[in-house]
């Protein structure tokens, strides 16, 4: 069978190709109240106050073709202003990109505040856009996109967090365990990392022993022991068969992390509050964890996210994203080794769509994109916003 081809004459250039266009981008900042204060061991020390709503910046990008993408990060307790500031600032260099060439629009987003530096605010004021990029291209795709990334799994096997704060005593952390669990969640997690060590391990025995033994637990510290007192604790946790130990170490103690995991048989987690691919690469390559907690907004976007998986995978690390589980399901979904999704039920109020939770694992949606649409009450919670264009 022969095949026709284009020939070009001595000299002609190639032709041009009419790509779509970025013609119009809003940014937003709202505040999701929650229905009751939220204390962990950060609290407890000092170091924070209760958390009583959570800011989010949202990014609506819609081209010159029609297509549009949603995306948002979000910033718990200070910082969120900040971020929608440095948001405005930098939105209108996507106008008249390419939305395909995401990993291009990332760099120049990046460059644009690189005087700032290159990981914690910076960054997190692109992940809103490049969220929102990755969204619009799986549903030109009219794929979901873990389907766009390649999906390894149709479900994700999913762990809950929001019921164990230090905040709710032990009996409404045992009523809220019986909640999740007839909900369908696969593990349970708890916090701790209290002045009291003692109250720790009552409240860990008290769970152990109200899921029985063989139920997935996990206890997270949130970055409140030191190395002596890590040392100690992860040495008597081991008798409760535990998934892993999180934050045991302040975020960048990766020397710590690392004697820390050698040194038990219980893994280690870590990883949430770092703010870019780097500070990621320097905690896989020193060996500081056998769970990887990156987050996508926190991290810059799924772009540099998927770096960190790439390297995590390379390293044979196991992956358990932390929270915005809207985001995270779709790429622990095309993640090589069998990951956890942090169930977080918050976020719900923000969209109109909800994701499914059946025998221990969360399905990844059919829908196009990241499968969600922005509720009119995000709207009602909305403090500001901006948009701009070509003619801005």
């Amino acid at each position: 069978m022969s095949k026709s081809k284009q020939t070009l004459s001595p000299g002609q250039a190639l032709p041009v190709l009419d790509t779509d266009r970025i013609e119009r981008v809003r940014v937003s900042l709202a505040f999701l109240p929650l229905a009751a204060p939220i204390s962990d061991a950060k609290v407890l020390t000092g170091r924070q106050k209760p958390l009583t709503e959570i800011a989010f910046i949202f990014a609506e990008i819609q081209t010159r073709d029609g297509h549009e993408g949603v995306g948002f990060g979000y910033s718990k307790r200070a910082g969120g202003p900040g971020m929608y500031a440095h948001a405005k600032e930098i939105a209108p260099n996507l106008i008249g990109e390419d939305p395909n060439d995401i990993a291009k629009i990332w760099n120049k987003l990046c460059w644009a505040g690189a005087s700032m530096g290159r990981s914690g605010l910076t960054t997190q004021a692109i992940a809103p856009f490049d969220i929102a990029l990755w969204d619009m291209k799986a549903k030109r795709a009219g794929l979901p996109l873990a389907k766009l990334l390649g999906a390894q799994r149709d479900s994700v096997q999913c762990y809950n967090t929001s019921g164990g704060y230090l905040s709710m005593p032990l009996p409404q952390v045992l009523d809220n365990i019986d909640a999740a669990r007839a909900n369908g969640i696969g593990g349970i997690k708890i916090k701790v990392g209290q002045p009291d060590t003692a109250a720790d391990l009552k409240r860990v025995e008290a769970v152990r022993k109200h899921l029985g033994d063989d139920f997935c637990f996990m206890v997270d510290a949130n970055q409140q022991w030191d190395r002596g007192t890590a040392q100690r604790m992860g040495r008597t946790l081991e008798q409760y068969n535990l998934v892993w130990i999180e934050e045991p170490l302040d975020a960048y103690d990766h020397e710590g992390h690392a004697a820390l995991a050698a040194s038990l048989d219980t893994p280690v987690a870590t990883g949430e509050m770092l703010t870019s691919f780097g500070e990621h690469a320097q905690l896989i390559t020193s060996g500081a964890c056998d769970f990887v907690q990156p987050d996508a907004p926190r991290v810059g976007g799924i772009t540099p996210f998927l770096q960190i998986m790439s390297l995590a995978d390379f390293k044979g690390l196991k992956l358990a994203p932390h929270f915005a589980m809207e985001i995270h399901l779709h790429l622990a979904a095309a993640y090589a080794r069998e990951p956890w999704l942090e169930h977080f039920e918050w976020l719900e109020p923000l969209f109109n769509e909800r994701l499914e939770l059946r025998d221990g694992r969360m399905l990844v949606p059919n829908r196009p994109g990241l499968g969600f649409s922005l509720s009119e009450q995000t709207r009602k919670w909305t403090s500001e916003s901006a948009s701009f264009d070509g003619k801005s």
